[in-house]
Order: structure tokens, then C-alpha cells, then sequence
């Protein structure tokens, strides 16, 4: 993976802004620690940050292929899962790359068939590519939008960039933040809605979008979407092929010329990606596959059973790792540097974000990244099997609302008494569920109550998917480590989309077409072991530092955190207990200690970022 910048300006000469294009590099050097470039024109500059994964030499970036007298650049961010099917198809098309490199195969794609190549493209990928002879950029985003890409429109020009961080280091793009801003932190977050990106003026491309910039202007269009159609393989059928899909993903992401592993918490999803990477590297004859797996200190004194967390992975993670025969790593992560991390966790996201979840998964790709360049984990599979606890419980298929959105009332409370007049958290929520409702793809004549259904897998491979996503990306690339997600695979969403409920709950269990699938791959505990999300401390130690960091930063008179926040509610939160059990605020593990990691970080945004409010 990679991280890209640029900016395209029809009122400037910027081959004498080369400074400015620096900066903007710069603020995103973490997510490529192995090599710089940029492309400076009249009217485009381009910025790159690589971590090198294929074709060490051949790969550098900005990449320029030239086309008769048309000159093409490009600054990629992804992995191409296909690179070998579109090879051949531009080999025959009369476009024969040079390199090994899927940079090159992107480019080329494009010069060849414009934007209907994204439609060749099976991959994970945020791109840019300078059209010199056209006066035109092109920036893309894969099809459910594993890779981020942000930009903002200032005047005649326009500025890109992979990460929030790369647009404000431009003078043109202030750390603004207007009500629907305050709106994104306080009634969605840490989620955000698709296309938003909280600061003011700043958009992020939605997944499965490009866009164009010329003179004329910006358009965006839409290339991949769901199509809703009748299922009409039988059980048997539909097992076999989301087994081919999930393998063959799995097996296509196995590429790299770098050192690559597979997270391992005991669960299905990781557990399925380990075992499949473990056939594969035994017919390749490579050694064995290296698993990694995350716990805490004392989390074995400590762990309490909930809905949410039905079992600790610890025991599960050794008996799939001797299983498989893998080498096997333990992170154990320790309160002090949990609670260290939120900081650092929050400026890898440019955000307040999923406090605690994010600044673990942190500390466990920069252990990993001390061994690796690449990982596999189980991402998404939930959205798109239906794992998740709110697919199953009747109050969240009625209740109208993104269910992992909860105690909004009590979140607005917390709102500063200056804000209250001004925000309207519940009613904005409301028009964003709404909006999302209105896109899903009907299927005529389908039942009522699976149509919700569909509704409801919508909301999460669009919402909850997305911020996921977010989190593995920032958390991952913050440290220079690929984290590569074969459920999302867009032929295996495609194809689940339209599978019906009853048979993706076959043998009635949650995920049920999954693990029909996975028969024979898994054994039968592992196969059929309840649902547990990624693992949380549960030492009370991590309870009492956030709360006691929140209201060390409330007793601070200079705390912009009194612009924003009702300190008076907060002090009073403080009084109850910090149970694991608790219902969470956000998702599913993220409760009470979780809110006031959240408050702290949003103190840490507002002071470093020098947010305005606006």
C-alpha cells in the first residue's frame, strides 16, 4: 500500500509550488516508509509515499506511460487481486507493461479503455492519473472502498489525498468545522456518513465512484453498484460457490514479494483466511504461515461474558494455531500503552474515533509490522453474512435507526449548553438513515420482512462496514503495514447480496451459509464457535485512566473541550460503574470507558488540529 496526494489548479503555475506539494507528502510518509516521488506541471502535481510490496524496481511512482502524443501519470494506492487476466487483456489490446508492477497494469488499463477499466479491476485501490494532453485528472476508489480517498474543490483547483492529513497540510483547505461537521462527531461518530469528510468543504469519493476534474468543472459518476435479483441456486449450489469465492480471494491476496501472515483470533472469519493460506502455501511449498493474534494483560482475571462477547479468543487462537501448524505470535498489550495509544490513534485517523478498539489494533500492527510487511485479516465478513447481533434481534430490524448508533439522547446531553440550541444530533442521524433507506436496491415482490433484511445489510456494508474499514486502514498504514480484507471481495458481495435470509441462516446459526461452506476447511468447535468480535480489555485499570483523563482535561480552564462539551454531564457520568457488561454507546464493545477515551480525543483534535468551529 501506498499513500497519494496532489493538486490540479487551472489559476497557478505550479511547477513553482513545490514546497506546497512537499508538505502534503509528507503528511502521509507513514503510509509508505520505503520510497518519495512527485510530478510537478503547470497545472498538476502529484505526490507519493511507497511501501514497496511488488516489483521493488519497476514500481516507482509518479508512474508515466506515454500514448502517441498523449502523456498519462499516475500516483496508485492499492493491490490489484487480477493483475495476471488483465495483463493478458492488455497484451492483446496492442498495451505490453513493461514491469511486473500493477501500478503499471492499472495505468495502462486506463489508457486503453478509460474509465470502464475500473470494471476489469478486481482489487482494493485509490488512484489518481494525470491526463497531460487532456488537461484532465481521474481519481478512483474500489468498489467498497477499502482504500481512502478525500478531496476538496477550492476555487478553479482541486486537492486530493489518501488521507484528511495530506488536505490540511494545503494553506487553501483550514481545519473548518461547521454544524454538519459537529454533527458527524457527536451524533454519527466515530462512524461518518459515506462521501462526508466532517471538516468543512471536504469530501471523501464514495466506494465504487470516479471523478473527473478539467476545466469545466467536477462530475462524479457512479461505476459498481448492488443489483437485488432472485437467488435461484439451491443450498448445496450456494455453499459451493461462497466456498470457491471466499478461497479464491483468499488465495489471490496470498501475492506479495514482501514477508506475509494472517491475523488468528480463533473466530470463523480469521480462522477460514489462515487455514486457506495454509493449504495454499503447502502446495507452493513455502514454509509455514506465520498467525498473529492480539490479548491483554490480565484480560484472563478480568474477562466478563456479554451479548456482545460471548468468550475470550485467547484459547481458540492456540487451538487453530496448532491446527494449522503455524508460527504462531502472541501481542500482548498492556493498560499504560493502550491508554498512551488513544493519542496516536486519534492523529492516524485525523479524528476522534473508535478510542480504545483503534489504539489496540495500533499497538498490534506496529508489533507485527517489526516481522511483516503484509497481513490478511477477517474483516466484513459479518455485513455480509449477517453476523452481527442486530441481524437477530427484532427491536433493531423495527427500530428504524443504525443500530449501532445508541443512547444518542444521553450523547446530546454531553453537549455544551452554547450547542444545544444549535445541534440537533437525533434529527440529523434520522435524515442520514433516511438517505441510506432511499438507495437500497428493491427487489420487487420480495416479503416485507426480508426486504428489512436487506435494508439492514445495506445500512452495514455502507456504514459499519465503512468504518471498520477506516480503522484497519489508518491503524495498519500508520505503521507502514498492508492489511489486506479478502471478504471483501466484491464477487463474494455480489453474490451473498442476494442470497436469502433463511439460507445464509442455514442449520439456523448465524453466518450458517458460511460455515456450510467452510466444512472440511475448519474443525467442528472452530466452525461452529459463537460469534465474538475483536477482543477488549476488560481490566478496570483502562476504565478508570480514561475517566480520570477526560476529567483532567475538564478541570482545565483552557480545554477547548468547554467549547463542545457540557462538563457538568461528563463529571456526572463519572459517578457510575465501568462494567464490560454495559450496553455500548457505539458498536459493540465500545461502552462507557470508550466515551471518555472519546472525549479525550476529541480535546487532543480540537488542540493539535486547531479545529474552528464555524
Amino acid at each position: 500500500m501506498c499513500g497519494i496526494t496532489g493538486w490540479i489548479d487551472w489559476d497557478n503555475d505550479l511547477t513553482y509550488h513545490g514546497t506546497t506539494l512537499e508538505a502534503m507528502i509528507a503528511a502521509i510518509a507513514h503510509r509508505g516508509p520505503d520510497a518519495r516521488g512527485q510530478s510537478l506541471s503547470r497545472h498538476a502535481a502529484l505526490g507519493h509515499r511507497r511501501l514497496t510490496i511488488i516489483d521493488p524496481d519497476g514500481g516507482a511512482q509518479p508512474m508515466t506511460r506515454r500514448l502517441g502524443h498523449q502523456i498519462y501519470t499516475i500516483v496508485y494506492n492499492g493491490e490489484l487481486y487480477n493483475t495476471p487476466e488483465v495483463r493478458r487483456e492488455l497484451a492483446a489490446a496492442g498495451h505490453t507493461p513493461r514491469t511486473r508492477s500493477d501500478t503499471e497494469v492499472v495505468l495502462l488499463a486506463y489508457m486503453a479503455w478509460g474509465p470502464a477499466s475500473l470494471e476489469r479491476l478486481n482489487g482494493i485501490f485509490a488512484f489518481g492519473i494525470w491526463d497531460e494532453a487532456g488537461q484532465q485528472l481521474f481519481l478512483a476508489r474500489d468498489r467498497l472502498g477499502v482504500k481512502p480517498l478525500f478531496y476538496a474543490q477550492r476555487g478553479n483547483g482541486l486537492l486530493f489525498g489518501s488521507e484528511l492529513k495530506a488536505l490540511l497540510a494545503h494553506p487553501a483547505v483550514p481545519p473548518e468545522v461547521d454544524e454538519d461537521g459537529l454533527h458527524e462527531i457527536f451524533g454519527l461518530g466515530p462512524s461518518r456518513t459515506p462521501g462526508h469528510g466532517v471538516f468543512k468543504g471536504v469530501s471523501e469519493l464514495r466506494p465504487g465512484c470516479y471523478l473527473t476534474f478539467d476545466r469545466k468543472g467536477l462530475q462524479r459518476r457512479q461505476y459498481w453498484s448492488l443489483v437485488s435479483r432472485p437467488h435461484t441456486d439451491d443450498l448445496d449450489t450456494t455453499a459451493e460457490t461462497v466456498r470457491h469465492l471466499v478461497v479464491d480471494a483468499v488465495q489471490r491476496q496470498l501475492v506479495s514479494d514482501v514477508p506475509i501472515a494472517t491475523l488468528l483470533s480463533g473466530g470463523l472469519d480469521s480462522s477460514a483466511i489462515a487455514a486457506i493460506a495454509t493449504d495454499y502455501f503447502r502446495q507452493q511449498g513455502r514454509g509455514p504461515l506465520r498467525t498473529w493474534s492480539i490479548d491483554y494483560r490480565d484480560n484472563d482475571k478480568y474477562f466478563q461474558t456479554s451479548d456482545f462477547q460471548p468468550n475470550a479468543d485467547a484459547p481458540w487462537a492456540k487451538r487453530m494455531s496448532e491446527f494449522l501448524g503455524s508460527e504462531h505470535h502472541d501481542v500482548i498489550i498492556d493498560t499504560p500503552e493502550l491508554v498512551e495509544a488513544l493519542k496516536t490513534a486519534m492523529r492516524a485517523r485525523d479524528l476522534p474515533g473508535m478510542a480504545d478498539v483503534d489504539a489496540s489494533l495500533l499497538l498490534f500492527c506496529k508489533a507485527i509490522k517489526e516481522r511483516e510487511t503484509v497481513v490478511l485479516s477477517g474483516e466484513c465478513a459479518d455485513e455480509i453474512f449477517g453476523g452481527y447481533p442486530w441481524f437477530h434481534q427484532p427491536e433493531a430490524l423495527q427500530g428504524q435507526t443504525f443500530p449501532w448508533v445508541r443512547m444518542l439522547s444521553e450523547r446530546t446531553r454531553l453537549l455544551a449548553p452554547a450547542l444545544r440550541g444549535r445541534l440537533k444530533p437525533a434529527e440529523y442521524v434520522a435524515r442520514r438513515y433516511r438517505e441510506t433507506i432511499a438507495e437500497v436496491p428493491v427487489l420487487e415482490g420480495e416479503d416485507p420482512l426480508e426486504a428489512r433484511r436487506r435494508e439492514m445489510f445495506y445500512l452495514n456494508l455502507n456504514w459499519f462496514m465503512a468504518t471498520l474499514l477506516d480503522r484497519k486502514d489508518r491503524m495498519s498504514m500508520a505503521v507502514g503495514l498492508e492489511a489486506r480484507v479478502p471478504f471483501c471481495d466484491h464477487r463474494i458481495v455480489e453474490y451473498v447480496w442476494n442470497i436469502p435470509w433463511a439460507m445464509k441462516m442455514a442449520d439456523d446459526r448465524e453466518k450458517g451459509i458460511l460455515r456450510k461452506a467452510l466444512r472440511g476447511i475448519l474443525p467442528d468447535d472452530v466452525l461452529y464457535r459463537k460469534k465474538s468480535p475483536f477482543p477488549k480489555t476488560h481490566n478496570p485499570a483502562y476504565f478508570a485512566a480514561a475517566r480520570d483523563w477526560a476529567l483532567s482535561l475538564l478541570d482545565d480552564p483552557q480545554s477547548p473541550l468547554h467549547q463542545v462539551i457540557d462538563a457538568s454531564a461528563v463529571r456526572e457520568l463519572a459517578k457510575q460503574d465501568g462494567s464490560a457488561t454495559a450496553m455500548p454507546w457505539f458498536g459493540q464493545l465500545m461502552g462507557l470507558g470508550s466515551l471518555f477515551a472519546y472525549v479525550g480525543q476529541l480535546d487532543t483534535w480540537l488542540r493539535e488540529y486547531q479545529v474552528v468551529l464555524c
